[in-house]
Parts: C-alpha cells; sequence; structure tokens
C-alpha cells in the first residue's frame, strides 16, 4: 500500500494529443460499438491504423458492444503505445442514471486491465466531457479519485498520465488532484 504523496507522484497532467503518447497503453474513450467515432476514438482510430479497427471488430463478435463502465483491449496499431484500452463512459443525463459510478468503472475498468498486462504507464483522455457532456469538474474529480485510491493498492502501474484537451480541462485536473 502507498502513500498518498507517493501516489500523487505517479499521476501526471498535462495537455496534449493522445495519439502521440509513449506510454505502454493510451485508454480510448470509446462508444459502445467499438467502431471508432468522432472525438478522441476516431482521432485514436485514424493514428492507430486499421489494426486497430478490425480488433475492435473481432472483440465484437465475440463478445457484443461494449457497455458503459466496462473495458476492453487492443493492440496499438501504428501508435507509439503497445496497446489501446478502449472503454465506454457515461452519457451525462443530469446526475440521475448513476453517471458518476459509470464514469468511475471505466477507469476502475481500464487499471484492471492494464495491471494484467503488466502495463507500466498509461495515459487517459479526459473521459465522457466531450460529445457525452459530462461536467468537467466533476469528472475530473472522479477520474483523479479513481486513480489515486486504485494506485494505493496496486503498486504495478509505475506512471498514469492524463492526456488533457485544453488549459481550461488542465485547471479542472489540477484542482482536483490538488483538493487530495
Amino acid at each position: 500500500m502507498s502513500d498518498l504523496k507517493d501516489v500523487l507522484d505517479k499521476i501526471e497532467l498535462t495537455i496534449g494529443d493522445i495519439t502521440e503518447e509513449e506510454t505502454d497503453a493510451i485508454v480510448n474513450a470509446a462508444n459502445p460499438s467499438l467502431l471508432g467515432g468522432g472525438g478522441v476514438d476516431g482521432a485514436i482510430h485514424r493514428a492507430g491504423g486499421p489494426e486497430i479497427l478490425e480488433e475492435c471488430k473481432e472483440i465484437r463478435r465475440k463478445y457484443g458492444k461494449c457497455l458503459p463502465g466496462h473495458a476492453v483491449i487492443t493492440g496499438g496499431g501504428n501508435l507509439k503505445a503497445k496497446y489501446v484500452i478502449h472503454t465506454v463512459g457515461p452519457i451525462w443525463q443530469g446526475g440521475i442514471a448513476d453517471e458518476d459510478n459509470v464514469l468511475r468503472n471505466a477507469y476502475l475498468n481500464s487499471l484492471k486491465l492494464a495491471s494484467q498486462y503488466g502495463i507500466k504507464t498509461i495515459s487517459f483522455p479526459s473521459i465522457s466531457t466531450g460529445a457525452y457532456r459530462f461536467p468537467v469538474d466533476r469528472a475530473a474529480a472522479i477520474a483523479i479519485d479513481t486513480v489515486a485510491n486504485y494506485l494505493k493498492e496496486d503498486s504495478s502501474i509505475e506512471k498514469v498520465r492524463f492526456i488533457l484537451f485544453d488549459e481550461d480541462t488542465y485547471r479542472q485536473y489540477e484542482r482536483a488532484k490538488q483538493s487530495l
């Protein structure tokens, strides 16, 4: 079990392009179809090439769609990352559809997959805060809290990076990290 300072030292925040990350795995804020889409999902599929889509199609053939809060893993295709963990966050419905818990599970299940695959470094986008309209401040608090609590119990992951789209999102995540 790690103390809070050690855990916080493992969490980095930056503004950037997740498709350029050189971590062992990047996380895709996917849609349930796993077939690509807009935002981060589309960018990862475009940059990663057709191998990722083919692996996603195979997962769909075997298991069906990826439900919100769940996660699956593919290779990284043409990306610098070896793996892509695809997770589906919740669509914001005003907080009446257990969105907080679904978002927490999206992060938690991604981290569990990373540990199962021996992944030491992982990069997350801000899941559900784009087209799914989850409030960024609320999402940031859930993301940072979930990751910090996971890292307290599982020391196999050495670095978690949040690759954020813009300055405002970065500030919200920074606030969430400082509030721990």
